[in-house]
């Protein structure tokens, strides 16, 4: 493969020969010979306008985040694939989610920044604008194993189509996976890779869901309209699999900016998407309920870089929906199925539980007390294990009249199993935030409290009686005065224990403390160390 042909474009030599006029000025081509996509299969796959010269096909990673062939931008092809970071030379037109070109089905934007691999054949391509009607493509973090069959789909020519004007996919065999690179051989005679195809998406299937492992960079293209003189029609793909982390580090770059965060309302930590096999993995999601009704999960990262906890949002809910009635939220684990879930009193005193939450939306609502009940006078509520259930989270609750309960089980006692925590007490009236975490390394929760003079404590085990063993976070007095909304989770690292606290400020700023421990906090006048600024 090492002397098959670079495919960049739709197609380079062309230009300098056959390629009319007209044919400049024409749809895209569409690639792969094989089957013909049907409208809706496949929409994370994009065509590459590249001034009107050039052709590739690419794949949506995040709603404004492509990934392709470097080679794609690249003043010669032929003479390899390095390009410079920043806007492209030539004005690049993307169109997404578009199975037949003919139609103004999906979305069509400007790439305004390459971000191009040191040291393969790709690159990070940049939206004018979010994608929010078309789902990206998820990444393969699993090695690719030789032999295992992908799916590849873009917009090149086809055996008798030099200009296409419907999708095309085919499914490859994997061969031998290098260090940066893999070959790809057609499961059939029909399945090969042509001019236009650079930079187009291999992708596995599992469980119902494509994972990208590859983008394509060369191609023999025996078969292909064109070539009919060449009989090999295998393929080198840039391999995926094993950058995944640093395509999602750089597509999340600009993920929390786009947001207005001062209208976050609530904000929750859990692990609601992915496999809970993968839970050690990964790090938190984030659940946003906007004050205009607006409902968003913000997915958590599989990569290390502290600076980007997060990987995309799912928008679950527009504005002006049912959440704009939520007075209190929080995320705890209600069945056993792995996942968190969301238990939410609402402001007509229904308290509901959602045994599971994901990118799809809200699953499996029960209503543990109806409107106009008691939980009308709850103010501030939080999941935890703080009991030996091992399985599902309790739920600790601050009233109105300063006291405290907690009722165990959640998941299979609903509300039904109180304990008093503490009896009415004007002290626990100041509490303005209470959460969850994992702060003293002991088997169970602890409480952690904000008051409304700029102190933090923790509680361990969520013990709110007398101050016994109560830890201080922050001193009275400190900027936490500001904080208008806090969750714990892990947002630092894989597998990481759940001390890390996020702030979002009365500001649009957002950010978070990682690892708070008592050995994280270094004196009595000052909060914990380490902060890392998301937004502001």
């Amino acid at each position: 493969m090492s002397v098959s042909r670079r495919r960049a474009t739709g197609a380079i030599g062309l230009l300098a020969s056959t390629v009319t006029a007209g044919l400049l000025t024409a749809a895209p081509a569409h690639a792969v010979v094989g089957a013909t996509a049907k409208d809706g299969s496949y929409t994370f796959t994009a065509k590459l306008d590249i001034g009107g010269e050039r052709s590739c096909s690419g794949a949506l990673v995040e709603s404004q985040w492509l990934v392709t062939a470097a080679s794609c931008f690249a003043d010669n092809p032929e003479q390899g694939f390095k390009v410079a970071a920043g806007a492209p030379k030539l004005k690049t037109t993307a169109t997404i989610g578009r199975a037949d070109l003919t139609r103004d089905a999906g979305t069509v934007s400007n790439v305004v920044e390459l971000v191009p691999h040191a040291d393969r054949d790709l690159v990070m391509a940049k939206l004018e604008k979010p994608v929010t009607s078309i789902a990206p493509v998820n990444l393969g973090f699993n090695a690719l194993v030789e032999g295992e069959d992908v799916f590849v789909s873009g917009y090149g020519r086809t055996k008798d189509e030099w200009v296409p004007d419907r999708l095309h996919y085919g499914q490859f065999t994997v061969g031998t996976a290098k260090a940066s690179s893999v070959n790809l051989t057609g499961k059939s005679d029909n399945a090969v890779i042509c001019e236009g195809d650079t930079g187009a998406p291999a992708f596995r299937e599992v469980g119902g869901r494509y994972e990208l492992v590859g983008v394509n960079s060369r191609s023999w293209m025996g078969g292909c309209l064109g070539h009919e003189a060449e009989t090999r029609k295998g393929a080198l793909d840039t391999r995926t699999d094993d950058i995944a982390g640093w395509i999602q580090s750089v597509s999340s770059r600009d993920l929390l900016k786009r947001s207005n965060w001062k209208y976050a309302k609530h904000i929750a930590s859990g692990y609601f998407t992915g496999d809970p096999a993968s839970n050690s993995k990964r790090r938190m999601d984030l659940f946003v309920a906007w004050e205009d009704g607006e409902a968003s999960l913000f997915k958590g990262a599989d990569h290390d870089d502290p600076k980007y906890p997060f990987s995309a949002e799912y928008k679950l809910e527009s504005k002006g929906s049912y959440w704009k009635n939520a007075e209190a939220v929080t995320a705890g684990r209600y069945s056993d199925s792995g996942t968190d879930g969301l238990t939410v009193r609402w402001n007509n005193g229904k308290l509901s539980t959602y045994t599971h939450v994901d990118e799809k939306g809200f699953h499996e609502e029960k209503t543990l007390a109806e409107p106009g009940s008691w939980w009308s006078h709850a103010r501030l509520i939080t999941s935890g294990r703080f009991s030996a259930n091992a399985l599902r989270d309790d739920l600790i609750v601050l009233w109105e009249d300063g006291s405290t309960s907690m009722y165990t089980d959640t998941g299979a006692n609903g509300v039904k199993k109180e304990t008093q925590l503490t009896l009415k007490n004007d002290g626990f009236k100041n509490a303005v935030q209470i959460n969850a975490g994992e702060f003293t390394g002991g088997k169970t929760a602890d409480l952690m409290i904000r008051w409304n003079d700029g102190q933090t404590q923790v509680f361990p085990t969520g013990d709110t009686k007398g101050d016994h063993g109560r830890i201080q976070i922050t001193p009275v007095g400190y900027h936490w005065t500001h904080a208008a909304q806090i969750t714990v989770g892990n947002f630092t690292k894989p597998g990481g224990p759940l001390n890390d606290i996020l702030v979002r400020w009365d500001t649009t700023d957002l950010s978070y403390y990682p690892n708070v421990t008592p050995n994280a906090i270094p004196s009595k006048d000052r909060g914990p160390v380490g902060e890392v600024q998301l937004v502001g």
